[in-house]
């Protein structure tokens, strides 16, 4: 067969993938399982928070209109009547220059309207004195200024965090209306291939892209399936995809994807009957990946070679699972920093470099992450994040500016520089 390969921008090539890509329908899970997962509908306050108005210190609660004209020269005096601890309130009506004991957390009494801290009170044997007037509200948590009842508390598209999990628990949410996670199938090509325990052998590598794909969804809180291929022939590819096809909602597959005579997938495609999106990128490494569509289901063939791969995940399927799961921040983050070391390499494709990113003396450094060729292994291992070098330079020196897409959020610096 005869493929035509026309390279697009790296931009547009993640906009036709997201483009396509459908949210999965909705499940309810318990709020305790539900960390990592995507919100399927805004959840609104079912109560306001704070519940009452109560005393953000420990003090004394006053009406703030007896407060007023105090002064270091003109201290003025309070009596304590009556006190209020947490978890209790009084009905009491406060009378001029008369104050309750309060504790921190507790209701503030209708009556009153600041509250006074002890630091700022000079105790004496019937109450106490102070210095200076209070305003209205002073050192109190009003009822619903954080947030009032109806109102959304956490925006459909969210991913649930720790904090999320306790504002479910706050709201009396047991249960939580998520999107449901792509089940994504893995399968590397080739007949070079080896199984992680088999001894190597001449002209064999072992295969290293399924696990590292496997442990780039579970990043994403996904889970995979791995598929192993037995024979590497057209006929028997097209019979465990179709396998998968049936099984999972997003398969990705690892080779097989040049123009040699044992890349198959090109052909597979065609005899699926897929819809493709495209099949040559503007980029270094990873330029033959290629993106495909039957239905619904993306099919994302990456390059064999392990960086190639690693990095067109990353751009490619990662947004695209996310799309998939409801999420409303797709894309990685991209942060800016400069260079750490010459990279003198031309640039006709956009390049994409592993990279160790770390902070010093105030700023952010980026260095290529060790060997940095696309059949490489050990540098995606030592890198965090990946350095972006638009296309049409000469190449790069020490301190230039560049951008770095991060991927490793996990990772963090030797110092604590706050």
């Amino acid at each position: 067969m005869t493929i035509n390969r026309k390279p697009i921008p790296v931009s547009e090539a993640v906009e036709r993938v997201v483009a396509k890509m459908k949210t999965l329908p909705s499940e309810t899970v318990p709020y305790t399982d539900s960390w990592g997962r995507i919100l399927a509908r805004d959840l609104k306050a079912t109560n306001d928070v704070p519940l009452f108005t109560k005393s953000a210190m420990d003090g004394f609660a006053i009406r703030s209109s007896d407060s007023k004209g105090a002064s270091g020269e003109d201290r003025i005096h309070f009596s304590a009547v009556a006190e209020v601890p947490a978890g209790s309130s009084s009905d009491y009506v406060l009378k001029e220059n008369e104050a309750f004991r309060i504790m921190t957390g507790a209701e503030v009494p209708k009556s009153a309207d600041a509250v006074v801290m002890f630091e700022q009170a000079r105790e004496d044997t019937d109450g106490f004195t102070i210095r200076k007037a209070f305003s209205p509200e002073e050192n109190m948590a009003v009822q619903g200024e954080e947030c009032k009842t109806g109102e959304v508390i956490v925006p459909k598209g969210t991913s649930i965090n720790p904090g999320t999990v306790a504002t479910l628990a706050t709201f009396g949410y047991s249960e939580v209306p998520v999107y449901r996670q792509p089940v994504v199938g893995i399968m590397s090509t080739g007949s070079e291939l080896l199984d992680v325990d088999a001894p190597l052998e001449r002209g064999k590598i072992r295969n290293s892209n399924s696990p590292m794909i496997l442990s780039q969804l579970r990043r994403m809180n996904l889970q995979g399936r791995m598929y192993k291929l037995q024979a590497d022939d057209l006929e028997t590819l097209q019979q465990r995809v179709e396998e998968m096809l049936g099984e999972v909602d997003a398969v990705i597959t690892t080779g097989g994807v040049s123009v040699g005579d044992y890349d198959h997938l090109p052909a597979l495609y065609e005899r699926l009957g897929a819809e493709e999106l495209f099949n040559k990128v503007g980029m270094r490494p990873g330029s033959v990946t290629t993106v495909s569509m039957i239905g619904d289901t993306p099919l994302f063939g990456l390059s064999g070679n392990p960086s190639a791969c690693y990095t067109s995940f990353e751009l490619f399927a990662r947004p695209a699972l996310l799309r998939m799961m409801g999420h409303d921040k797709i894309f990685a983050p991209v942060i800016s920093g400069a260079l750490a070391e010459d990279f003198k390499k031309p640039n006709p494709f956009t390049r994409f470099i592993r990279a160790e990113v770390d902070y010093k003396d105030g700023k952010l450094y980026a260095q290529p992450a060790g060997f940095n060729k696309s059949n490489a292994v050990t540098s995606i291992a030592r890198s965090n994040g990946i350095i972006i070098l638009p296309r049409g330079t000469r190449g790069y020196a020490q301190g230039d500016p560049v951008k770095v897409m991060m991927t490793d959020m996990t990772s963090g610096t030797e110092t604590f520089d706050i």
